[in-house]
């Protein structure tokens, strides 16, 4: 799991390098929160505001507690640039933590029209990071929302806890105030965030009562859990799923205290968490050991970014957590029991998820034979001519086994109950991306599309075509957000999910869009064969 999750926070980091930096006002605009009033900055049509507290700084004391009210404020609160990251690392691991970072970090973002008012009620986009649970901001001009503010749809976006300061577990936590929710610190972050937005959002010029919640990898990961976690009912009205996955052992819940349980996590939180107090010789777990857990600094709980007490090592981090009170399930077993709320999706992933490291083989026999009884079909659907390039099949099956049929598992679960799901494949590489993404589009490389934020940098170049790209991307998520149906004048039709038809929408190679066939029907159905723990 260490590599895997290196890798995505690796990918996420690298790929949407933040330019934290002071914005000149030209003008500025000032809304009264709940806790007092905010000026933001205006940027020609759109006015922007920067680094709003949603709940108070999980320091001290309120360190692995769910988050706190803030505190009032009396002044005139200036939120016209970004605030801190949460806590995380920098890269190489074991180099530091993230300058950029501080446990105070529990800040909202939000872009809206200036024209508009408390009347306008403005559908509401919410943005949740990926990057592996242990890396990203909700900040950055990578994550901009001014072509959704252009679009009258308001984009909110936010931080929430990493690493072991958003998921921990230990046993004198859970002694600790029985009566609050324990382990998912990051998820409870979220939710406070949500509930931010619903008590807000009006004073901004947003409708609290349509919101869209959307992330990408490990922010897709929180849009499933979000949709089954009972504390997260009400606060949203519909989602979408970037990469997110949808079947359990991707970044999904840890038993908090049971052990060789989980064929994914054999190891539960608590024991995860006793491990790394051994990290820094902290033995015991009473109140005297959680002090001192308290006691060490950012920097020590981050650790780096190391996973392990050393190569080989005893686990340290856990990620998600099945705590039984806040995260009562996962995604998977919501889904196959109809458990998932009423709530339109959309749901997809990219051509070819690189980089990849769930599934890891040697040699393409190896890899074969890791389908079981079903290693003939997988041969036929992955390598019927016997000459595909290894490191491509390997690339195809980590894609498919993570991120493809487990969105085509949840569009079919939620379709099942007669709810509004649409299912894409982004395949689009620009030009300027086709010596490194060798195999198709790879993993978070939608993003910028989406935000239709094409930032030309490090080399990199867009042509008109990638720009147009951007625009239609961004005017599907937009629709969507307004009617709960992605569909609008001038773009291509985009169905609703049809399980009888074996279709999905896809953002092609050559910058079209369309319903088509869809060609990973026989990987897909070989895939959900051998990696269906119940079929």
């Amino acid at each position: 799991m260490k590599k895997i999750v290196i890798a995505i926070a690796l990918f996420y980091c690298t790929t949407h390098i933040k330019a934290q930096q002071t914005v000149s006002q030209s003008h500025s605009r000032e809304v009264r929160t709940a806790s007092g009033i905010v000026r933001g900055v205006t940027e020609g049509d759109i006015d922007i505001f920067r680094g709003i507290p949603y709940a108070a700084p999980p320091v001290g004391a309120n360190r692995w507690k769910p988050p706190q009210p803030v505190t009032p404020w009396k002044e005139v609160k200036d939120v016209s640039n970004f605030c801190a990251d949460c806590p995380q690392a920098t890269w190489p691991r074991g180099t530091g933590m993230s300058q950029n970072s501080s446990e105070d970090c529990l800040f909202i973002n939000i872009w809206t029209p200036t024209k508009t008012s408390k009347k306008s009620k403005l559908p509401v986009m919410v943005w949740i990071h990926g990057g592996g649970f242990v890396a990203g901001s909700g900040g950055g001009n990578g994550f901009t929302g001014a072509a959704f503010a252009k679009q009258d749809v308001i984009l909110v976006s936010f931080n929430y806890r990493l690493g072991r300061l958003g998921f921990f577990a230990f046993p004198a936590l859970s002694k600790e105030n029985p009566n609050d929710y324990k382990g998912n610190y990051g998820y409870m972050d979220q939710i406070a965030a949500l509930q931010w937005v619903k008590k807000n959002i009006a004073e901004f010029g947003g409708d609290s009562k349509n919101v869209t919640i959307f992330g990408e990898s490990a922010g897709g990961v929180s849009v499933h859990s979000l949709l089954t976690i009972p504390a997260a009912k009400g606060l949203f009205k519909k989602a979408i799923i970037e990469s997110g996955g949808g079947r359990d052992g991707v970044l999904t819940g840890r038993p908090i205290d049971t052990e060789n349980t989980d064929i994914n996590y054999p190891v539960s939180a608590e024991t995860i968490g006793l491990n790394f107090a051994k990290r820094y010789h902290i033995e015991g777990n009473n109140d005297d050991a959680l002090n001192k857990l308290r006691a060490l600094s950012a920097a020590e709980i981050v650790d780096g970014g190391e996973e392990t007490a050393g190569q080989g090592g005893p686990v340290t981090y856990s990620g998600p957590i099945l705590d039984g009170r806040l995260v009562t399930e996962t995604a998977e077993s919501a889904y196959k029991a109809s458990r998932q709320p009423n709530v339109p999706i959309i749901i997809g992933s990219n051509s070819a998820e690189v980089p990849a490291g769930f599934v890891n083989a040697k040699s393409k026999e190896e890899l074969l034979s890791l389908f079981g009884n079903y290693k003939e079909e997988a041969t036929a659907a992955y390598d019927a001519e016997g000459n595909i390039d290894f490191a491509k099949m390997l690339a195809l099956v980590n894609t498919d086994k993570v991120w493809a049929e487990p969105a085509r598992f949840t569009v079919r679960a939620f379709t099942a109950k007669s709810t509004p799901a649409y299912l894409y494949l982004f395949s689009y590489v620009p030009v300027s991306m086709k010596d490194w993404m060798k195999y198709g589009a790879s993993h978070a490389s939608e993003i910028a599309y989406v935000f239709d934020n094409l930032e030309e940098r490090n080399g990199i170049t867009f042509t008109e075509k990638d720009k147009e790209v951007g625009k239609i991307m961004n005017a599907y998520w937009a629709n969507f957000a307004k009617t709960g149906n992605p569909n609008g004048k001038g773009l291509p039709h985009w169905p609703a999910y049809d399980s009888i038809k074996n279709e999905v929408f896809e953002f092609t190679s050559d910058g079209s869009a369309g319903s088509f066939s869809d060609q990973r029907k026989a990987r897909l159905d070989v895939m959900e064969k051998a990696f269906d723990n119940n079929k």
